[in-house]
């Protein structure tokens, strides 16, 4: 099993489950009688927003974007690449941008200013988890799951090179997993 390649669990699977239904209230209360778009950055986020989005006691509609700024690595490049586009209409809509973690802030930062060019009547984000510590950019996020110590962390759809995704809690991956030998 993979699973040794884990140092330690930050995030049970009851905690991610508690601190999402928590999330989900919030979000029901801040965008009643609003329209709502949650748009999902994929391939990590897709966890969070499906459990976001069962949460959340309002109609709503949910879109997706890919785009990358890591690669297989662990620090980001510094360029955001849009892969995949959301495909519907968000102008006058209330959009929530949902990303897996926000690090250094460079990739919702850069997708918060694109989704603007759709004229939606907001954009706000949210990050299941938070490594405040590493911000270059002064990006701060709408709603947070978690604040996270600066380590490479999986599970629940964070992955180190697309593994370690299906991990039902969230742990730290020991450097030995993927530093180079």
């Amino acid at each position: 099993m993979y699973t040794d390649k884990i140092k330690k669990i930050l995030f049970t699977e009851e905690e991610i489950k508690k601190r999402v239904a928590e999330l989900g209230k919030q979000i029901t209360e801040d965008y009643r009688d609003r329209d709502l778009v949650l748009v999902c950055l994929l391939k990590g986020a897709a966890w969070f927003c499906m459990d976001l989005n069962r949460a959340i006691d309002l109609p709503c509609q949910i879109d997706f974007m890919v785009v990358s700024s890591y690669g297989n690595g662990t620090e980001t490049s510094g360029s955001v690449k849009v892969r995949l586009d959301v495909s519907c209409d968000l102008r006058g809509k209330d959009v929530l941008l949902i990303d897996d973690i926000v690090d250094s802030g460079v990739t919702l930062g850069a997708i918060s200013t694109m989704l603007k060019e759709h004229s939606p009547a907001s954009v706000k984000t949210i990050a299941l988890c938070d490594k405040a510590d590493r911000r270059i950019n002064g990006f701060k996020c709408d709603y947070v799951g978690f604040v996270i110590p600066d380590e490479f962390i999986v599970g629940y759809g964070l992955d180190f090179a697309q593994d370690y995704r299906n991990l039902p809690f969230i742990g730290v991956l020991k450097s030995s997993a993927y530093e180079r030998k």
